[in-house]
């Protein structure tokens, strides 16, 4: 079975007396180890897929499936534990948090798991190290770039080596340049740890990075093709 298996999910919101289908019979697989770019325009249903594929909302009816295991059957302490093993997120905002350095912020979600002190020390620095933030473990989230911030939220999200990162339009508040420096992050992510990658992104020079491309529009997936032009030589 694929790593991620949709099939003929549908997602309907109900406004006042009207309702529309954010998502409309949705199907899509994907593969452990690929790097997928979602795209579309506002209001095409990428982000209602990316939410559901976190868990974060559910769909009418259709299924879920990831790593074999029926999303859409668990509750809600089930699939705050599937999140934290089975998933790793990143933010267009990086949502860390402000009082805390990157190193405690890379700790959280093994305080979650129930990880010692100690061995959450040593992977959250081997974690920082892999992003080369290694200098930075002490510094507050004020103390850093946008860009250095943005690796410590990867970071965050490799540290308790989920198979899976969701990335929400990662690069959304950064330069051309961080952008591309974070986007080789990820495709080091991809090539050599093997993680499966999931990104929305609306930059065409984005997607260029990854391997395959879905196009959403108006809740219907309108493309979905192999990624020819990719920017990374894989």
């Amino acid at each position: 079975m694929s790593l991620i298996e949709v099939k003929n999910a549908i997602k309907t919101y109900q406004t006042g007396e009207d309702s529309f289908n954010a998502l409309n019979c949705v199907s899509l697989s994907i593969e452990q180890g690929e790097f997928v770019a979602i795209m579309g325009a506002s209001g095409s249903g990428k982000s209602t897929f990316m939410n559901m594929l976190g868990t974060l909302d559910k769909p009418n009816s259709g299924s879920y499936y990831l790593d074999g295991i029926d999303m859409l059957s668990l509750d809600t302490d089930s699939l705050a534990m599937v999140r934290n093993e089975k998933m790793g997120f990143v933010f267009q905002g990086f949502n860390l948090i402000s009082r805390t350095t990157a190193l405690e912020n890379v700790e959280l979600p093994m305080i979650y798991k129930g990880i010692p002190e100690e061995e959450r020390i040593v992977r959250a620095k081997e974690a920082l190290k892999i992003v080369g933030l290694e200098q930075r473990e002490d510094h507050m989230p004020n103390q850093m770039s946008g860009g250095q911030q943005q690796r410590v939220a990867i970071a965050r999200a490799i540290v308790n080596d989920p198979p899976l990162i969701l990335a929400d339009e990662p690069t959304g508040n950064l330069d051309t340049k961080t952008s591309i420096e974070v986007m080789e992050f990820f495709v080091n992510l991809n090539k050599n740890m093997g993680k499966t990658i999931v990104l929305v992104t609306h930059e065409p020079d984005i997607a260029q990075y990854c391997k395959r491309v879905v196009r959403f529009k108006d809740g219907n997936i309108i493309s979905d093709e192999v990624n020819t032009n990719t920017t990374i030589p894989y």
